[in-house]
């Protein structure tokens, strides 16, 4: 149980005794540190509704609040807000109970099994800017479910089948290439372009390329070899670019549109089956009452089109069936960009419907808002061009280094390298995570880099200054306790004990900026407390209990920036 948890499940015990069981204790951390610790908001709303004063509501609720051991002091405040402030003795109780915790006070009493669908590029094609937020938000959420106690899988759910594959085909094989297949990505991706202007522009062509797609379907061997090697060389280089981030995705979690390629007649035969689709212009089309347009006409979700093809809508359909019902999935994320908004909601209405999943089954799109260039247009290269995730992260590291060699000319090339690859991969990711994940946001290299502010390298910067001064100790503090007694030393253990209510909120929301505003307060907090409490003078027991209480800061920054799949640094 975490700490916010433990207070509201206390406060509404309180509200139960008072008379007022239906009310919300909703307790939530105090805006002003002089007024307490937490403050319970529930009180106004129950008085509201059993038409009493709220301040003596408050004082009864109050009367019947079990704190003994946990808050220090409780008092109302204005119209009847019930202040908390906690016990120096129980924040000192919990911080030593997370030093000796590998998971720091994290736990859940009720494990799920979750799919994380991420990434999911386009083969035969590079990886660009469009791909970096599915790709490091559905880590870090997968990295959070993880450390939590769910069974997490990871789901690329690449696009590797389609019309492009067909295009592709039929150009390498009419121009006598199809061994090129086995030359870099950046060769296809210039087959491909060529390809589509002839798709394009002449009609003989498209229709080589459909037939090519028919064959693929159909298992032709010499297409289907020829597509395995077009996979093969986009998933290495998928695989180049996810190492270079810090990105926990290997081929094993590759269940690309192919995989689902035979199911999707039985998608559509079964739909049809539970009278859910209706034949409209040759399509087969599930019309929706749950999202009528302004004229009161049902939304049409085609799932199979006229020609007898299927589309995303098929493929998705079978898709959540698989992670229903085969890898019996509780809940499924699918971090996918916000325009696809619409698709998501009526394919889930629509999967719940037809009863491929089950009614309890959490279904939820992630979405996610633009990178934008200072132009506050979608992040383009100078000439117009889509930017390259690759090549954009070189250009992170090549910055991280300049300014790493700036600050410590004396380190040697290769801990100046160590280290840049740690700060531009991190600032570049931070910059991202840190942004509530539906909002636009301008990509900015100086505020990324910044080693001021909500960023990467100023966290960094944090957990390194720790192992400076245990690097400078004098004493041995291995099995000293920590205690709380200074105001500073308060504010720094509270934060500490907020961090299961950070990763909680990260979990049950899917937002991993949560974790990004609770570590920079931490450093913040840390930095207040550094200035305030000397750690490595004065009496040796105050010594060793602040140093501990630098080890659990120095383990909670390096846990959060973990579980953002952000690297942190001994030196800097």
């Amino acid at each position: 149980m975490t700490l916010l948890q433990l207070l509201n499940q206390r406060v509404k015990a309180a509200l139960e005794k008072a008379g007022a069981p239906d009310a919300q204790p909703i307790v939530q951390p105090a805006a002003k540190p002089e007024f307490g610790d937490y403050q319970a908001n529930g009180v106004m709303g129950a008085a509201k509704q059993l038409k009493k004063n709220p301040r003596e509501l408050a004082q009864t609720v109050i009367d019947c609040l079990d704190l003994e051991g946990i808050a220090s002091e409780v008092s109302i405040a204005g119209p009847g807000f019930i202040n908390i402030r906690l016990d120096n003795a129980f924040l000192a109780k919990l911080a030593n109970q997370a030093l000796v915790d590998e998971k720091l006070s994290v736990s859940t009493s009720q494990p799920q099994t979750i799919v994380v669908d991420l990434s999911s590029p386009n083969l035969a094609k590079e990886m660009h800017v469009g791909h970096l937020r599915s790709t490091i938000i559905g880590d870090a959420l997968a990295r959070t479910l993880s450390f939590i106690g769910h069974r997490v899988i990871r789901q690329n759910h690449v696009g590797d089948w389609g019309t492009q594959f067909g295009m592709l085909t039929a150009y390498l094989i009419e121009s006598g290439n199809t061994e090129s297949a086995d030359h870099a990505l950046e060769d296809l991706e210039d087959f491909y372009r060529k390809a589509k202007v002839r798709f394009d522009e002449d009609a003989a062509f498209a229709e080589r390329a459909r037939e090519y797609v028919v064959k693929l379907q159909g298992g032709d061997t010499e297409v289907l070899a020829l597509w395995k090697k077009f996979v093969d060389v986009s998933l290495s280089h998928c695989e180049a670019v996810y190492e270079t981030l810090g990105v926990d995705l290997t081929r094993k979690d590759v269940m690309g549109e192919s995989a689902y390629n035979e199911d999707l007649p039985r998608v559509v035969s079964e739909l049809k089956a539970k009278g859910l689709l209706t034949e409209d212009a040759g399509a087969q089309v599930a019309f929706l009452d749950e999202f009528k347009n302004k004229e009161g006409e049902p939304a049409a979700y085609i799932v199979q089109k006229q020609d007898g093809g299927y589309l995303y809508a098929t493929t998705d359909l079978a898709a959540v069936r698989y992670r229903a019902h085969t890898l019996k999935a509780d809940r499924a994320l699918y971090v996918v960009d916000a325009r696809q908004g619409l698709h998501f909601q009526q394919m889930f209405t629509l999967a719940k419907k037809a009863e491929f999943v089950p009614s309890e089954m959490q279904l939820e799109h992630v979405a996610f808002g633009t990178m934008m260039g200072e132009d506050n247009k979608p992040f383009k290269t100078r000439s117009g061009g889509t930017v390259k995730l690759a090549e954009l992260l070189v250009e992170a590291k090549e910055r991280a280094f300049a300014l790493v060699s700036e600050k410590n000319e004396d380190l040697s090339v290769e801990q100046r390298q160590v280290i840049a690859n740690a700060v531009g991969v991190g600032a570049v990711k931070y910059a991202d995570l840190s942004k509530h994940r539906t909002s636009d946001y301008v990509f900015n290299w100086d505020t990324m880099l910044a080693f001021e502010g909500n960023t990467a390298p100023y966290l960094q910067y944090a957990y390194t200054r720790i192992q400076s001064i245990f690097r400078k100790a004098e004493v041995e503090y291995a099995q000293a306790s920590i205690d709380v007694s200074e105001v500073a030393e308060h504010g720094l253990a509270l934060t500490l004990a907020q961090f299961p209510d950070a990763v909680e909120s990260v979990a049950r929301e899917a937002c991993p900026h949560f974790m990004c505003a609770y570590l920079y307060q931490l450093a913040t907090q840390f930095m207040r407390f550094y200035e305030a409490c000397p750690v490595l003078k004065g009496e040796e027991q105050t010594q060793k209990s602040r140093l501990k209480l630098c080890q659990l800061v120095a383990e909670t920054l390096k846990t959060g920036l973990g579980l953002l799949g952000i690297d942190v640094l001994e030196t800097m």
